[in-house]
């Protein structure tokens, strides 16, 4: 996975995700909404309306007083602890 940032403000992030498909965009997507602080999270993944963009690109809109930088490693933890929480889970049920 390569990370290209486009864009970065204290309160706004914009960053391509090579590689990636809406598989992982909607769980990233997802725990970042559930992040505190976080206004609003949603990435672009189409390539024709996008200038020919081809691989997804993740905007992190956050308030004040949170870093948006900040805010996407929460989102990232929050990501492996419930991968680590379904995995035990499975684990114990099988």
């Amino acid at each position: 996975m390569d990370l290209r940032v486009i864009d970065k403000s204290d309160t706004e992030l914009s960053l391509e995700i090579a590689g990636e498909d809406h598989t992982f965009m909607n769980v990233i997507k997802g725990a970042l909404l559930e992040t505190e602080g976080v206004t609003a999270a949603t990435y672009d993944v189409n390539p024709e309306q996008s200038g020919g963009q081809t691989d997804p690109v993740l905007t992190i809109k956050t308030e004040e007083s949170v870093d948006a930088l900040d805010a996407l490693e929460d989102g990232t933890d929050r990501v492996i602890e419930k991968a680590d929480d379904f995995t035990a889970a499975f684990e114990s049920a099988a």
